[in-house]
């Protein structure tokens, strides 16, 4: 069925239940950046593949509102399908609130519809205000999607198991306990968790119900009196149960968390991040319970500061993440002189294959992005069938990547010349380079958010008028999802504090449509560096481990500082690498790490 097919049933719908707006968002229940394929409803109504978008349906029009990382993909794939493209961030786009009363204004008996259960509690209150301000009904009930998407997956019922303590160094009653005493101190007795990273951790419980994100479908609700877990009991193995009921959880089956929380007893306390629920379940909390809203919930400030176990499980992670990429960029290099035809799915298929040959490997982290030439400037990249480019010694080739472990989670960018290096590129390269390092030696203290850092990054290309639009860096989960909360490095705002124990990626960039994208990425530890009479002060510690191209570097316009600092991480890197690689590895990774 064509896109054009599906926008049709979907406004036979509409019309039958008097909606003139329909709002279609990326998100599930748990509000995941990934979804199950059973929630993957915006992709299957537009054909747009990307994370991060929402899509909005009249009936005579419709708009896809996405962010600077997909501008390029969603410019192709909304082709032929009468979806316009609204470009976020940019100071013309508008947002899709205002197109909606804007194209309803003629309208009397206007509606506004949409699936409540997969938005935000505080997007929804912001849209109720937003249109009912501008007479437009709400109906968060609007949901047709069964019923015209014929062939929709079902909820995945795929087997869980449990973290063992070895590789999450703590517990789930000692977390669970260290979670009621952070409510406590909000003088709360309850609270809903919907998240499935957050839940995961928690109850130290992983699943495969998302590709690349080891989770589970499920709700938890943890109290004073009572810890449940809401899950589809065909997902469970006896040793989960059996692990579970000793760390003293109550399983339910994953539907009951509706009653259950219609059914909370009068003048219970609760503690609610409305960013965090979704606004089915947020409704139907009794009007006589007192509740306090949070912007962060606690759960996800413990699970972001990783303890001593989780901190050496991505440090050996990361060593043999490393041995696999060095291992595949002396293949890659092999294939190119031997002219040997190698593609962008070979690539990706060959970094699978040397990744899985490392201990605990469970799966990739993300879709790996292998964007050769131009594909490199478009940020979130996906090689298929019909865009497959072959590696030629013409350009540069960007290669975003990670992988699943037990004892924890990678991502790591490199772009590295497969042909002539040209002015323009060894400049552009060693600007973001020259970025990647002063944020990598920051020194800051206590109490520093993300945004306060981020400029390090961006000083370098802002001074030539240039710009990259996504963030510089995320928080990265524990064997969890490759992005996570609270904190992060970017432009825009964030209250979050990094705090010793966070890992947070190290990621700036620069895209050139038409010619090349060039973005270099590594994890960052926070830690603790001294104590003055000046307070606290923290510094990073980078833990990926992997050189970085020097034929692109040009090296007039890096610092003294900088310079030694690429060479005491090539030395690591070198000294971390080394004894798990053959003897041609290793002459290609010294050739790598001497060569100017």
């Amino acid at each position: 069925m064509n896109i054009k097919k599906r926008l049709h049933l979907l406004r036979k719908e509409m019309s039958a239940a008097n909606i003139h707006a329909c709002i279609i968002p990326t998100t599930d229940p748990h509000l995941s950046e990934y979804t199950p394929e059973y929630w993957q409803t915006r992709q299957w109504i537009s054909g747009f593949t990307g994370s991060a978008g929402t899509v909005v349906v009249t009936l005579d029009k419709a708009g896809l509102w996405t962010d600077s990382r997909y501008f390029l993909q969603a410019e192709e794939q909304l082709q032929n399908t009468d979806i316009e493209l609204f470009k976020m961030g940019l100071e013309e786009t508008v947002s899709f609130e205002n197109w909606i009363a804007k194209e309803l204004s003629n309208d009397n008996s206007r509606a506004v519809g949409f699936e409540g259960c997969v938005f935000a509690a505080s997007e929804v209150f912001s849209l109720i205000s937003f249109f009912q301000n501008r007479n437009i009904r709400i109906n968060s009930n609007f949901a047709p999607y069964n019923k015209i998407w014929k062939d929709r997956p079902p909820i995945p019922k795929n087997k869980t198991f449990i973290l063992p303590e070895k590789f999450s160094g703590e517990k789930t009653s000692a977390k669970i306990q260290r979670l009621l005493e952070e409510m406590k101190a909000q003088k709360c007795d309850f609270t809903i968790l919907a998240s499935l990273d957050t839940i995961a951790w928690l109850f130290n419980l992983r699943g495969n119900d998302i590709n690349f994100n080891p989770v589970a479908v499920s709700y938890a609700v943890i109290s004073e009196k009572e810890i449940v877990l809401f899950i589809n009991p065909e997902k469970l193995t006896s040793e989960v149960v059996d692990y579970l009921h000793a760390e003293g959880v109550i399983l339910a089956e994953y539907e009951k968390v509706y009653s259950y929380i219609q059914n909370i007893s009068a003048n219970t306390r609760l503690l609610i991040t409305p960013n965090k629920i979704n606004y089915q379940l947020y409704s139907l909390i009794p009007t006589n319970c007192k509740i306090n809203e949070i912007n962060i919930h606690p759960a996800d400030n413990l699970k972001s500061i990783k303890n001593e176990t989780e901190i050496e499980g991505f440090r050996n992670a990361m060593q043999r993440d490393g041995v696999a990429l060095v291992k595949f960029f002396y293949w890659l290099n092999q294939q190119l002189e031997k002219k040997e035809s190698v593609t962008e799915i070979d690539v990706s298929k060959q970094l699978e294959k040397f990744r899985s040959e490392q201990d605990y490997f469970f799966s990739e982290s993300f879709e790996t992005i292998a964007g050769y030439g131009a594909h490199g400037a478009i940020v979130h990249y996906a090689a298929n069938e019909e865009t497959n480019a072959e590696i030629l010694p013409e350009s540069i080739l960007l290669i975003d990547s990670g992988a699943q472990y037990f004892d924890g989670t990678t991502d790591i960018t490199r772009t590295i010349a497969v042909g002539p290096v040209f002015e323009e590129m060894k400049k552009d390269f060693t600007l973001i380079l020259k970025g990647h390092i002063q944020l990598a030696m920051a020194i800051f203290p206590k109490g520093t958010v993300g945004m306060q850092l981020d400029v390090l990054a961006r000083q370098f290309i802002w001074k030539e008028s240039q710009n990259f639009l996504h963030g510089t860096g995320h928080g990265i989960g524990h064997f969890l999802n490759v992005h996570e909360g609270p904190q992060s490095i970017r432009m825009n705002y964030n209250p979050t504090p990094l705090q010793p124990g966070m890992i947070t990626s190290n990621e700036p960039g620069l895209y050139k449509t038409g010619k090349y994208g060039i973005r270099i990425e590594n994890l960052l530890l926070t830690i603790s560096h001294k104590t003055t009479d000046f307070g606290e002060y923290y510094a990073f510690e980078t833990l990926t481990l992997c050189p970085i191209d020097k034929q692109l570097i040009e090296w007039s316009l890096m610092s003294k500082e900088e310079i030694e600092w690429l060479e005491n991480y090539h030395q690591k890197v070198y000294q971390s690498l080394s004894p798990f690689l053959s003897e041609k590895e290793n002459d290609w990774l010294k050739k790598a790490i001497l060569s100017n």
